[in-house]
């Protein structure tokens, strides 16, 4: 296939690419910095610096729309939650403008957005068929999905990635908590309660493999591993890997004064199940917490 893939530069876009040039695809990039496409993604990818280069005779038989600025990065002020949504729901509305004006319409139009969309669910047992949540990140999903789904109007597949936590020892949060952990640092977070829908790098880029090739798959995939948990069992599970204790607690009171409204996405959480997924028939290489962390430390 000749794909199309927006955010390849980031950690899901770089494993994604190394995957997909192993499984003999024609890949071009979509970045603000061109110069660093083939050193992050791969001397034979191909770079796009302004979507002003999707011409009407451009083809791509597939597009990969993974791009938008990380949501945890800053606190969000009202400046911030713009850029959040232009980098995803306005950029998504640009290229389907561009695919709208080609001559060559791609088949299937992959489009990111997460878990998040569901808002804090509590213990509920969550399937792509919940309710979209009402704070701020469920909304920006929502809008995101919504953006992405007009492709349909055109003729063309489309699979909307609602993403956990992507592990990756590259990057990420497990890159994030790996150093306070080995130093016996690590922390529950407030009562560790609250679900934490995760899943493995290699499982997020397969089922996105099965998503490009089955002819069938449409719609909304919690792209999660089968086995969610709370935040105390991971933060116990993250220790044993590490062979430390994790002793310490962090209060919901000071992550509010730190993180303003952001701090719900640690104290709340999402209890996913991947449904859709299942339907597909994928098995997940590794469906539990343990040997995902015992692979990738």
């Amino acid at each position: 296939m000749r794909i199309l893939i927006t955010g390849g530069t980031g950690l899901i876009g770089r494993r994604l690419c190394s995957s997909l040039l192993e499984h003999g695809h024609v890949l071009t990039v979509f970045s603000r910095h061109p110069e660093t496409v083939r050193s992050l993604c791969g001397n034979a990818v191909n770079a796009m610096q302004s979507l002003d280069e999707y011409h009407v005779d451009t083809e791509f038989d597939a597009v990969i729309n993974l791009a938008g600025e990380p949501i945890v990065d800053k606190r969000w002020t009202s400046a911030r939650q713009k850029v959040l949504r232009d980098s995803r729901i306005a950029l998504t509305e640009k290229l389907l403008q561009k695919i709208s004006a080609a001559n060559f319409k791609p088949e299937v139009f992959l489009s990111g957005s997460a878990v998040g969309i569901y808002g804090n669910g509590g213990d509920q047992l969550l399937s792509e068929q919940a309710g979209v949540g009402k704070d701020f990140g469920a909304r920006l999903c929502a809008d995101w999905e919504a953006a992405a789904g007009r492709a349909a109007d055109m003729g063309i597949r489309v699979c909307i990635l609602r993403t956990g936590l992507v592990l990756d020892a590259a990057g990420g949060i497990l890159k994030k908590m790996h150093l306070p952990f080995s130093l016996a640092l690590g922390a529950r977070i407030a009562d560790g309660k609250q679900w934490m829908s995760w899943i493995h790098v290699q499982d997020y880029v397969a089922i996105v493999r099965y998503l490009l090739d089955d002819k069938n798959a449409a719609g909304p995939y919690n792209m999660v591993a089968p086995h969610p948990i709370t935040n105390r069992e991971f933060t116990q599970t993250m220790a044993s890997a590490l062979h430390r204790p994790a002793l310490f607690v962090a209060p919901a009171f000071l992550l509010k004064l730190a993180m303003g409204d952001m701090a719900e996405l640690l104290t709340g959480g999402q209890r996913v199940q991947p449904m859709h997924v299942a339907e597909l028939g994928y098995e997940f290489q590794y469906p539990y917490l343990a040997e995902a962390l015992h692979d990738l430390l």
